[in-house]
């Protein structure tokens, strides 16, 4: 009996390290597909933070008129560019990434703000198309195409499922197809694209203030005082008297670049958009002597995209010893917000 007993308790002993055995191997093994997991996780999310390149606005117009077999009229090229940041969006390495929930989309958050940059700058723009450009006076029909596509740019940009973001935007984006096939048709044509001055104006006047919000966001990575408050503080009683001084208003710097990538996708976007506009409202800037404005506005927003040669962006100081990249960002869209203000003015002229 006391055999008996000794043998049942070896028996179990040598269950418990079989099992303790096996348990080892399934956790090295969950280990060891972890590790590669985030391995892989790190290598795609470095490749995804990748930015698109520019593209060429003219050749990119003549391959689509060419695939369609159309001529491209007024409006093609706006038209075809609008499509063309839309789908890059969607389809540049790694897709969409703003709404993803697992890694390593999750962890970016680098281009997410590049990507909302780009959006809102289609936003405007489909905006635009659909209020004035497409229009031929105030009581005239919406058109029906951009009735569509307007809305459907401005869906949530954070929808993962049911509807997600990326197929709402695509909605937007056949409606677009669908004007613009409707505008480039060789038979009677039922879109309209109207090149003119006011139009143009009136989507300038609206981008001034997105530019200037963000230059002014961008110069905060160092603090500046705020405005109202340095109004505030003045003694309207007696002008002779010192200001008080207003509140540093300065950008986290956790949230620095945050700031600089949005600014570097609305760059992004408005490149390729006033490339467009140089084709399509070349007759009216001609007219009002505003094609030098464009150029230089142009040159302006090129300059944003030169390659980032810092793996993170620098926030020293104004005069400091190390490279703010917040500020230097923000000279290049001040000073394509001058040129778009001289434009304005120009256009508004008789």
């Amino acid at each position: 009996m006391p055999g008996r007993i000794r043998q049942y308790f070896r028996d179990r002993k040598d269950d418990v390290e079989d099992y303790a055995g096996g348990s080892g191997v399934i956790f090295k093994f969950v280990l060891v597909v972890l590790v590669i997991y985030l391995l892989v996780a790190t290598v795609l999310g470095m490749y995804w933070s990748s930015e698109p390149d520019t593209f060429s606005v003219r050749e990119h117009t003549r391959s689509v008129a060419n695939s369609m077999q159309r001529e491209p009229v007024t409006g093609f090229a706006t038209t075809t560019t609008m499509i063309r940041i839309a789908e890059t969006l969607l389809d540049k390495p790694g897709g969409y990434i703003t709404n993803d929930i697992f890694p390593p989309g999750l962890w970016l958050d680098n281009m997410p703000n590049w990507e909302y940059g780009v959006l809102v700058q289609l936003r405007d723009l489909s905006r635009a198309m659909r209020k004035d450009i497409s229009r031929s006076q105030s009581q005239s029909a919406e058109d029906p195409d951009l009735i569509i596509a307007e809305p459907q740019f401005h869906f949530d940009s954070n929808s993962w499922a049911i509807p997600s973001t990326e197929a709402e935007y695509r909605r937007g984006i056949e409606a677009l197809k669908r004007y613009l096939n409707r505008l480039s048709a060789p038979e009677q044509a039922n879109a309209q694209f109207f090149a003119r001055a006011d139009n143009l104006g009136n989507w300038l006047a609206d981008l001034e203030t997105r530019l200037g919000s963000l230059s002014r966001t961008l110069g905060e990575s160092v603090g500046k005082a705020s405005v109202s408050d340095a109004v505030a503080n003045v003694d309207q009683d007696n002008p002779l008297d010192e200001e008080t001084g207003a509140i540093d208003v300065k950008t986290p710097w956790t949230k620095v670049d945050d700031v600089f990538y949005e600014a570097r996708g609305s760059a992004w976007a408005l490149l390729h958009i006033f490339r467009a506009i140089e084709v399509d409202f070349r007759k009216v800037l001609q007219d009002k002597n505003a094609t030098a404005s464009v150029k230089q506005i142009i040159i302006e927003l090129e300059g944003t995209q030169e390659p980032m040669w810092s793996p993170i962006i620098l926030n020293g100081s104004g005069f400091g010893v190390l490279a703010n990249h917040s500020l230097t960002m923000a000279a290049y869209l001040s000073r394509a917000n001058a040129a778009i203000s001289d434009m304005r003015d120009l256009l508004s002229r008789g």
